[in-house]
């Protein structure tokens, strides 16, 4: 399994374009980037919120440059990427919320949709060999709730706005990855461009609304009942940090072997390590010692999917990557981050380092 010790050949010294460097899982990647002694910079927007974890974890401090732009600025992040040189791109900017995407859908599709493709006309540009990962997330598949495994090369689609942007973004990436960096060609353009597909990342951090892990730990800490309104919807829950080590992972892979991984993979919990968002709720209550919850019967809801799963047999098989933690410990150890006293950095560090040195059941023992 991918280790600290495997990845800083890889990383150490190398120049690293990470957008959405301000967001939850953007903060965490740009944790164990510089612990590998990678050299980070970051283009994103503002953190939202005093406490989001970016700033907890003095994020700045991790930067070689942290550029606070909108992504939607072609012209700008084609100057500062060519400007760094990268030889890894990964790429997270993105407007991540179902419903924000209900009540901004344009915005959702600019980010997301032309938010890419920015980032790829860029690449066309620089003039040497590099490592692309652009992240979408589980929720490309046209999903008509029939209680399947998604594979990849499903069909892709969305019912609401921003499932659809994501979809876009893929559909994106194969053009231009058909385009300009085929992989038959790759002598010629020097890029390796892959896409990665995860979602319902839970971990300590997320101060996001709307979000079932972060509006749990608040009404927790409020000591009010957390109140559910899809009680019954299955999620590919995951630790936020299966889908970062898998995405290093896979940088590695095409670094050794620059025309064989151009193209998508799915990252997800095993196929029969199944919650609800009820039962996902309750494991944090009793994680937590405290709490409950109620049902909110609403006809008026946006439209979710009531199942989402996906098939991982493809970056098993190809990567050798499999997830370390099932569904309740990845919320045990979400919750165990929010119960902790101690300092974000060091809390992230801590199940950093548990985590890529396969040191699991004690990652979080002080």
């Amino acid at each position: 399994m991918v280790s600290i010790k495997y990845l800083k050949p890889y990383f150490e010294g190398k120049k690293v374009f990470l957008t959405g460097h301000t967001g939850f899982k953007g903060s965490w990647l740009l944790q164990i980037l510089s612990l590998l002694g990678a050299e980070v910079k970051g283009f994103s927007l503002a953190p939202e919120k005093k406490d989001d974890l970016y700033h907890l974890i003095d994020g700045d401090s991790l930067c070689f440059s942290s550029i606070i732009h909108d992504i939607r600025d072609a012209e700008i992040l084609r100057m500062e990427l060519l400007r760094f040189e990268p030889d890894f791109v990964f790429h997270l900017a993105a407007q991540p919320l179902v419903l924000k995407g209900y009540d901004e859908p344009l915005y959702t599709f600019e980010v997301n949709g032309q938010g890419t493709a920015n980032v790829l006309e860029a690449l066309r540009h620089v003039d040497k060999k590099c490592i692309a990962i652009m992240i979408t997330t589980d929720k490309v598949y046209e999903n008509i709730d029939d209680s399947r495994l998604f594979r990849e090369d499903d069909k892709l689609g969305g019912y609401d706005p921003y499932s659809a942007s994501k979809a876009v973004s893929e559909i994106i990436i194969s053009s231009f990855r058909s385009s300009y960096f085929h992989p038959d060609k790759i002598e010629q353009h020097k890029k390796s461009i892959a896409s990665v597909r995860a979602g319902n990342v839970i971990g300590g951090g997320d101060f996001a609304d709307n979000r079932i892990v972060p509006d749990i730990i608040r009404s927790l800490q409020a000591n009010l009942t957390v109140t559910l309104r899809n009680p019954k919807a299955i999620r590919p829950w995951q630790h936020v940090l299966e889908p970062l080590g898998a995405y290093l992972l896979l940088a590695t892979k095409m670094v050794d072997h620059p025309a064989k991984y151009n193209t998508a993979y799915n990252l997800g919990p095993a196929k029969d390590d199944i919650l609800t968002v009820e039962e996902l709720t309750r494991i944090a209550i009793a994680k937590a010692g405290k709490g409950a919850v109620e049902i909110i019967e609403d006809s008026n809801k946006p439209h979710e999917a009531a199942t989402l799963m996906l098939d991982i047999d493809k970056a098993k098989i190809e990567l050798g990557w499999q997830p370390k933690f099932d569904a309740k410990m990845a919320i045990e150890k979400t919750v165990e981050w929010y119960l902790d006293d101690q300092a974000a950095d060091i809390k992230c560090l801590q199940q950093i380092n548990a985590y890529f040195e396969n040191k699991i059941d004690d990652a979080d023992e002080n």
